[in-house]
C-alpha cells in the first residue's frame, strides 16, 4: 500500500489538524517515504520538517517508527534543491537513512527511489 500524508504537523499525533486520521492511514504501510522540499513554510527548514516527521510518527506508534524509511528530496533540478543535498544527506547517513534527491518535474532520481521502496517492502514481508 502506497499512502500520500499531506499536512503531517507538529501535534498530529494527538490530534492537531488531521493528524490522527493521516497516521492511522500509515500504519497499513510498509515502507515510510518522507518527502522534503527546499521551499517549506516559513519559519520551517528541511532538517525541522524531518525531524516533525520522525517524532509524530512515533509519537503515535512506536513500532512504525522501525519500519523501513526512506527520504526523498524532491526538486532536485532546482538550484536550490542542490546546494543543500550534501548537508541532508550527512544528517540522514548519522541516522543510517538513505536520501533520494528526486525531480517530479524531469523524472530525475524517481526510478532509484522507487526501487528503494520496492525492495524495503519485500524485505519486510520477508521477514515481518
Amino acid at each position: 500500500m502506497l499512502a500520500d500524508v499531506p499536512g503531517l504537523v507538529p501535534g498530529a499525533s494527538e490530534g492537531a489538524g488531521l493528524g490522527t486520521q493521516f497516521l492511522k492511514h500509515l500504519s497499513r504501510t510498509r515502507v515510510l517515504v518522507f518527502l522534503l522540499a527546499p521551499d517549506p513554510a516559513p519559519g520551517r527548514t528541511p532538517e525541522s520538517d524531518f525531524e516533525t516527521l520522525e517524532r509524530e510518527v512515533a509519537a503515535f506508534d512506536p513500532e512504525m517508527a522501525t519500519r523501513p524509511r526512506l527520504v526523498a528530496w524532491n526538486k532536485i533540478d532546482l538550484p536550490d534543491a542542490q546546494e543543500k543535498v550534501e548537508d541532508l544527506r550527512r544528517m540522514l547517513e548519522s541516522r543510517g537513512m538513505p536520501l533520494f534527491p528526486i525531480s517530479a518535474v524531469t523524472g530525475e532520481g524517481v526510478d532509484a527511489l522507487v526501487r528503494a521502496i520496492y525492495k524495503g517492502t519485500r524485505t519486510r514481508s520477508a521477514t515481518g
